[in-house]
């Protein structure tokens, strides 16, 4: 009985996964997506656990060991997945994913030491899974802390030519094992390490709006590196969530090129936000900006029939959602359409923006993408920008110069007034000046987006 339960609970549990990841892609059903995904997670754990045994019998055993993790596992991850704020969203995810792909590099690393004579095709597993692992780890944990801000983007002279010399080690060393001309741990470990070094070296001059792009490969990265562990197991859970991890996170990396107008070879080679305030539109003449008062701001709202308002990592910083589906609300009240543009790279991560607004209870119907926000800004009396910088600059459309020319914007430009909330006018993150500031129908409202917010709302009650 237990020989039909336990492929059983592995086909449960990879139904499971799929399910989850279709309704995923809808806000409405997302939450429930991730119950029924993890429900299936919980399945395959916990008949692993009691149901698993080899060809001899077997059982798991180290029962003490195994809950111990658990139960360490799920309290810290609770912990920090309740306590996190949305600002440090980015980092978390790319924490967490560091960390699953060190569990596909350590499940290499135990098999290698249980079995060092293994037959090619399970050392080719065991090396891949290891290397994809390692990187995944060591590059994530470097994108952790330059998100975080205790790792700063640095530019590597040869950067370029070191990471072929790696790439080639790693090919020769992994060759030498596989093939058994120096099947040795001392090449085994030595891979592990030029794969660690990589990892670090891949990562480290890449900063500025390639952040999200990063992110999305490491994590597709991370699925592959599980996806072997699969392999190695003969689990159908790790092969089925490792391939739908690296599938999606494929092919939302090749989405977020597309979305930026780089291909996935510049992103990684050509260290973006790294350099960008050294060169375009940041060294040039700008002339003068000019400012906008509380109440001119609440006056041009209330009296507009179309606004749209754009979110950036400044919302975020701010912690300003609630205050910004609060003054939807009272735009709609008065009479006003409200809606939001998204860039699909606004923020830190993958979809933030769009977390972000989901966690104030935003109707989603209300999120625009870039090319449907685009052909609207035609019409619309007032586009409010808060906090986003880089996808709203025209440079990329206009100055050949700059470091994101050819990169799709929201064409804010479009709209009759255009109000931009930021704290100062240092420019975003990829350290570039934004154009937009200084154009006749751009005003600045300076200060903090939730405290803007929250007056902005009286005076608009006030009127």
């Amino acid at each position: 009985m237990e020989n039909i339960i336990l492929p059983l609970s592995y086909l449960i549990g990879s139904i499971t996964f799929i399910v989850g990841l279709k309704m995923l892609s809808h806000p409405d059903s997302a939450r429930k997506g991730n119950l029924v995904a993890a429900a299936g997670m919980t399945l395959a754990i916990f008949a692993t656990i009691f149901l698993y045994h080899d060809e001899q019998g077997n059982t798991l055993g180290n029962y003490p060991w195994i809950f111990g993790g658990l139960v360490i596992g799920t309290v810290l991850g609770t912990l920090a997945a309740k306590k996190v704020q949305m600002t440090a969203m980015p980092e978390m995810v790319s924490l967490f994913n560091g960390m699953g792909g060190a569990c596909a590099m350590l499940i290499s690393v135990i098999e290698y030491h249980h079995n060092p004579s293994a037959d090619k095709g399970m050392l080719i597993v065991i090396v891949l899974g290891m290397i994809i692992g390692t990187v995944s780890f060591a590059g994530s944990i470097i994108a952790w802390g330059k998100l975080n801000g205790k790792i700063k983007d640095k530019a590597i002279p040869g950067a370029q030519i070191i990471n072929f010399i790696l790439w080639a080690a790693l090919v020769v060393l992994a060759v030498m094992l596989i093939t058994g001309f120096c099947a040795t741990p001392v090449v085994f470990y030595g891979i592990l390490a030029v794969a660690a070094l990589y990892g670090v070296l891949f990562v480290m001059p890449i900063g500025g709006a390639d952040m999200p792009v990063v992110i999305s490969l490491l994590n597709s990265f991370t699925g592959v590196a599980a996806a072997f562990g699969g392999f190695l197991y003969n689990n159908p859970v790790m092969l089925t969530g490792g391939i739908l991890v690296g599938s999606a996170g494929t092919i939302l990396t090749m989405l977020m090129c597309k979305a930026m107008n780089r291909s996935l070879k510049n992103v990684l080679i050509g260290s973006f936000g790294n350099n960008a305030a050294s060169g375009g539109s940041s060294s040039k003449e700008q002339g003068a900006y000019k400012e906008i008062s509380l109440n001119d701001t609440a006056v041009l709202l209330a009296y507009s029939q179309k606004v749209f308002i754009i979110p950036g990592y400044g919302l975020a910083v701010a912690q300003a959602q609630h205050a910004c589906h609060e003054l939807e609300k009272l735009l709609e009240e008065k009479g006003v359409e409200v809606k939001y543009g998204i860039h699909p790279v606004a923020g830190r991560m993958p979809g933030h923006m769009n977390v972000l607004l989901a966690e104030a209870d935003v109707p989603y119907e209300k999120l625009m993408e870039m090319e449907d926000a685009n052909s609207e800004f035609g019409t619309t009396n007032v586009v409010l920008i808060l906090g986003a910088n880089d996808v709203v600059n025209p440079a990329a459309k206009e100055d050949p110069s700059s470091p994101i020319y050819g990169m799709p914007i929201l064409e804010v430009e479009q709209a009759e007034h255009i109000i931009v909330n930021k704290r100062s006018m240092k420019p975003g993150y990829a350290g570039i000046e934004n154009d937009l500031f200084f154009k006749p129908k751009t005003s600045m409202l300076f200060g903090d987006a939730k405290k803007v917010l929250q007056d902005l709302v009286g005076e608009l009650k006030a009127l």
